[in-house]
């Protein structure tokens, strides 16, 4: 399979601080030059959207699309004076929203009569569910979820020993399969001070995480398990949002990075300025594997000997660099049939010198009727 990186996201569990970094020179003094500007939001950077925006308070995007709209108005903000060319990497706070909707539809209690729910799942004899029997039930009971969807189902609980009915547990469809969410209970939303109709409000939006992190922490059976970097909770929560009056089952991604739980991710965009205005970068990042080093080791490109090393190797041992840059172009008008038109390629590949492989980056643009090294 072939390795594309358009540079949207490079996802770390543990949390970033925020903080700006120097900004690097390409060359001169003063504003109105070619900079390369490295930097990671902060709160006043996220509050500069405006009341408008919902970054400027949650201090995060909930997707890389957001990130690419909202970014480029923090730049041309507050870095107006850099020239075009110039490149800016950021580093932002990132929490995808899941399964966000109205309480009431998404709940659903098992029945015997007049239809035998239980029954929908093939081979099961037995009015009452595992957890594992339940999650191989739901495609036959929701056949067309939506991606997410999440389902608070009520049923007759089978814990391995006995059957405990009137049981609640949530279930989340997501990135195409169903998998158990973390639930909050009544005793939960005790334990974090809101007793009163077991739910949030927006005036804990700020404090939410930090509920989520201690009632994790405090689950003995979450934390047999937590493993920092790996570990990641579907925390489904109730939210009264009151502005709306409306109910909701949110959840929230939560990831253990050895001392927390932690509700924000960090990713990296680049952007570029264009056109007198910042704009996500649109480099295309592409890295050779073994079936395009084959397609070039059966062209005529190179001698027979480079050729039969690289089919062997999948290294370019020798080459002269016009040779590999054909090669490389034969690659991509395979695997790119529609190429964006006088946008950076960027592939890299393994150049065999000095008894070890080096890998090195060559820069090709599609011109709109064919591809050219730069």
């Amino acid at each position: 399979m072939k390795k594309v990186y358009y540079l949207l996201a490079f996802i770390a569990v543990g949390f970033t601080a925020c903080q700006k970094q120097p900004i690097v020179g390409l060359g001169g003094s003063g504003s109105n030059e070619v900079k390369t500007l490295n930097l990671t939001l902060a709160s006043a950077d996220y509050s500069s959207l405006g009341s408008s925006v919902y970054a400027s308070k949650t201090k995060n995007f909930n997707s890389d699309a957001d990130a690419k709209t909202y970014i480029p108005a923090i730049l041309n903000k507050e870095y107006p004076q850099l020239s075009n060319g110039s490149v800016a990497n950021i580093v932002f706070s990132e929490q995808p929203v899941l399964a966000d909707s109205v309480y009431k539809d998404q709940q659903y209690t098992l029945v015997t009569t007049p239809v035998n729910d239980y029954k929908l799942l093939p081979g099961n004899n037995f009015s009452d569910f595992s957890i594992a029997q339940t999650i191989a039930w739901l495609p036959y009971k929701f056949p067309t979820p939506t991606d997410p969807q999440q389902e608070i189902l009520t049923f007759i609980w089978y814990n391995g020993q006995t059957t405990v009915p009137g049981s609640v547990f949530a279930f989340l469809y997501f990135n195409g399969a169903w998998k158990q969410a973390y639930l909050l209970t009544p005793a939960q939303y005790v334990a974090v001070g809101h007793p009163a109709y077991n739910q949030f409000t927006a005036a804990d939006d700020a404090n939410i995480p930090s509920y989520l992190n201690a009632t994790l922490k405090a689950d003995p059976a979450v934390m047999a398990t937590a493993k920092a970097g790996i570990s990641v909770q579907y925390v489904s929560f109730n939210y009264y949002l009151s502005s709306t009056k409306v109910t909701s089952q949110r959840v929230f991604t939560m990831a253990y990075n050895g001392t927390d739980w932690i509700k924000t991710a960090t990713n990296t965009l680049a952007f570029i300025k264009s056109g007198n205005a910042w704009i996500p970068d649109p480099t295309v990042y592409y890295t050779l594997n073994t079936a395009d080093t084959k397609l070039i080791a059966a062209s005529t490109f190179g001698t027979a000997a480079q050729r039969t090393n690289l089919g062997s190797y999948g290294d370019f041992s020798g080459w002269a660099k016009g040779d590999v840059q054909n090669g490389i172009i034969l690659v991509l008008t395979a695997d790119f049939p529609s190429p964006k038109v006088n946008v950076n390629y960027k592939v890299t590949y393994l150049n065999y010198t000095g008894g070890a492989d080096v890998p090195t980056v060559l820069v090709f643009q599609y011109d709109g009727t064919k591809w050219v090294a730069m």
